[in-house]
């Protein structure tokens, strides 16, 4: 794809007179949980006329085969695979920042919701680097409305809680989780697959019943997605079954109880279509 023949998302978002990506300044992008119909078309600006983009391993191939001329540099730290550290991570986006080039930091999600978007940040401002941050709809949200789970309903979730599923080092994390299970009736647990046995023992100590309902959403929003709806009693040995390295929320919560009714007639997103497709009639 060459820079000057941007797709019709990139020209769908120029119509919006996207503001002006510098040299030598740095976006900080979410990219969404995946589909690249989620993308915002800020996001899809930037994509077009950056120079470089740094990218996280969750960054969707038919995202990032939206990038118009940058170079693309993988900085992935998906579990069980190599990792870049963060410090290097923020090096790198300095470095390239005082090379005059416009630098894309693509992050799955969103970039400030357990993304280090914030580690980031502060670093650049450190730096004294220009910068500017474009939200991204966080697979928490998107993942599990396109799973047909309102986070929120009426009579069963005024509240919802999100946490991450895992320590620095890969173990369960240091919460607080008769507070958290007392101040939210909905929980999602990002990438909490692998601790998934303690995390629900834990919940249920902190009383939550063991029949309330769990969902594990993998690949969430892509063509792989997969939801796997247990009880929290059981819920640890199913996660013991399902594929590991799969990205993977867990939902806890009677909202669970809706999606039998909000799933079947739910339409089914065309993940085959590619923005490019769907946008070209507007442009």
């Amino acid at each position: 794809m060459s820079a000057s023949q941007p797709p019709a998302l990139h020209l769908a978002a120029a119509r919006l007179a996207a503001p002006v990506f510098e040299p030598g300044s740095v976006w900080l992008a979410g990219a969404g949980p995946g589909d690249p119909g989620l993308l915002t078309l800020h996001a899809a600006h930037a994509l077009g006329v950056a120079d470089v983009i740094l990218h996280d391993a969750l960054v969707a191939p038919d995202i990032l085969a939206l990038a118009g001329a940058a170079r693309l540099e993988s900085v992935g730290k998906r579990a069980g695979g190599a990792r870049t550290p963060q410090l290097r991570i923020n090096q790198r986006l300095i470095a390239l920042a005082r090379q005059n080039l416009r630098v894309l930091r693509l992050k799955g999600g969103d970039p400030l919701v357990f993304g280090r978007g914030g580690e980031e940040a502060l670093a650049l401002a450190a730096a004294a680097i220009p910068f500017r941050i474009i939200p991204g709809i966080s697979a928490g949200i998107g993942g599990t409305a396109l799973a047909g789970v309102p986070l929120t309903h009426r009579g069963l979730a005024r509240s919802v809680g999100f946490a991450t599923g895992h320590d620095q080092r890969g173990g369960l994390p240091d919460l607080d989780f008769a507070a958290l299970s007392r101040g939210a009736e909905t929980l999602v647990f990002y990438m909490a697959l692998r601790q998934a046995r303690p995390l629900m023992d834990a919940l249920m100590a902190a009383g939550r019943a063991g029949d309330q309902p769990v969902a594990f959403v993998a690949a969430a929003t892509t063509k792989e997605q997969r939801v796997t709806v247990v009880t929290l009693a059981t819920a640890g040995a199913v996660a013991a079954t399902l594929p590991a390295p799969v990205p993977t929320l867990i939902v806890v919560g009677p909202v669970l109880a809706l999606r039998e009714i909000v799933a079947p007639l739910q339409q089914a997103w065309p993940m085959a279509l590619r923005p490019t497709a769907f946008l070209a009639t507007a442009s």
